[in-house]
């Protein structure tokens, strides 16, 4: 018999309405999914580690990756679209850093944890 399922069929109402009331809406839980979907692609990771130590240009961040600036340019419009990162203009050049949010604290939590493997 299967040790990791339930022998019982005994519900506990209180647990229940716990987790109810703890539970986001369903557009919160899609806006959650869709950030961690975003964030499973190594290279905006990078991107992303790179913009926690200090704000980057383009060709900063491209230099930091050894990639094309197209490339990366890419991943910031997708970031961007998600507010994960702002930018900001100075004469010709485009700065870009993390957004105000917990982001980085997650990130960092994970590293510690040996999400990374």
């Amino acid at each position: 018999m299967d040790q990791d399922v339930c022998q019982t069929t005994i519900i506990d109402e209180k647990r229940i309405a716990l987790a109810k009331e703890q539970m986001p809406d369903e557009t919160s839980l899609l806006e959650m999914a869709n950030t961690f979907k975003l964030l499973g692609d190594v290279t905006r990771m990078r991107i992303i580690r790179g913009l926690a130590a200090t704000e980057l240009c383009v060709c900063e961040i491209a230099e930091l990756l050894k990639m094309t600036s197209s490339a990366i340019s890419h991943q910031l419009r997708l970031l961007r679209a998600h507010n994960i990162v702002r930018y900001r203009k100075e004469g010709k050049i485009v700065f870009y850093a993390l957004n105000e949010n917990q982001l980085s604290s997650l990130i960092d939590k994970a590293l510690r944890h040996g999400v990374t493997g």
